[in-house]
């Protein structure tokens, strides 16, 4: 098996500057939208503006992911009736949902958004991890905005700017998801700092069809092949895969 070669002391030392400094730009340059779009989260639903989420990153270090909140507060209570237009859902899965009703009370949130524990342990051990639904009524009108245009990620620069985060790196994962990784392949992940972007959105985002095993396989190859120069190209195309969203 090809292992991750050790990266050099220089590469994170330039890494980190160029986060610091990144971050710190944009931050400055972005707090007229951030205020504009605070305004716009309170105008169109009762809640906060962030929301905050444990996320497991570079060397299974756990720190409070941020992100302008683009979901009803009552999300969850939301999800059990909505079995029938997960479109993940065949007849069983229709009744797996159904069955979530009977303890609600644990939700888990990802990128995906909010799906039940029960449920989404259901569907794990029938390799179907994610819920994605057309047209999600738990999801605000300026909510689908900044998910759809990647607005609510931009609260993150606080997560680079503290350490938590780079730049460019592997998604931090919910703690759910993240104790699920554990052959030697699929923790190689966890090597390189977590990123606000990465190589799986500049490559597949807005593809139909994306499975949880495609981004992993993504994930340990950023890892591997993680340089400067990556960084600088997966940067660059950034601004472009932002726009290119799934129709679904």
């Amino acid at each position: 098996m090809k292992k991750i070669k050790q990266k050099s002391l220089l590469y994170y030392i330039s890494k980190r500057f160029i986060d610091i400094l990144g971050s710190s730009f944009l931050l400055i340059v972005l707090s007229p939208l951030f205020l504009l779009v605070a305004i716009l989260i309170k105008l169109s639903s009762k809640g906060p503006v962030f929301y905050t989420s444990k996320r497991v990153g570079q060397d299974y270090r756990v720190f409070e992911f941020i992100k302008f909140r683009s979901m009803r507060t009552d999300a969850d209570s939301l999800l059990s009736k909505m079995s029938n237009i997960n479109q993940y859902g065949s007849d069983e899965n229709e009744s797996l949902v159904s069955d979530s009703q009977i303890d609600a009370s644990s939700i888990l949130i990802s990128d995906e958004g909010c799906i039940s524990e029960k449920t989404w342990l259901a569907m794990q051990s029938r390799e179907k991890p994610f819920v994605k639904i057309a047209n999600d009524p738990r999801i605000t009108r300026i909510g689908s905005f900044i998910r759809n245009t990647s607005i609510d990620e931009l609260p993150q620069l606080v997560n680079v700017l503290r350490g938590d985060m780079s730049l460019v790196g592997n998604r931090p994962l919910p703690l759910y998801e993240a104790e699920k990784l554990t052959t030697d392949k699929a923790i190689e992940r966890f090597v390189v700092p977590a990123g606000i972007t990465g190589l799986w959105q500049v490559t597949e985002r807005g593809k139909a069809g994306m499975s949880a095993e495609s981004r992993q396989k993504l994930d340990v190859k950023y890892a591997r092949r993680a340089s400067l120069l990556l960084d600088l190209w997966i940067l660059v195309r950034t601004p472009l895969a932002v726009f290119q969203t799934e129709n679904v």
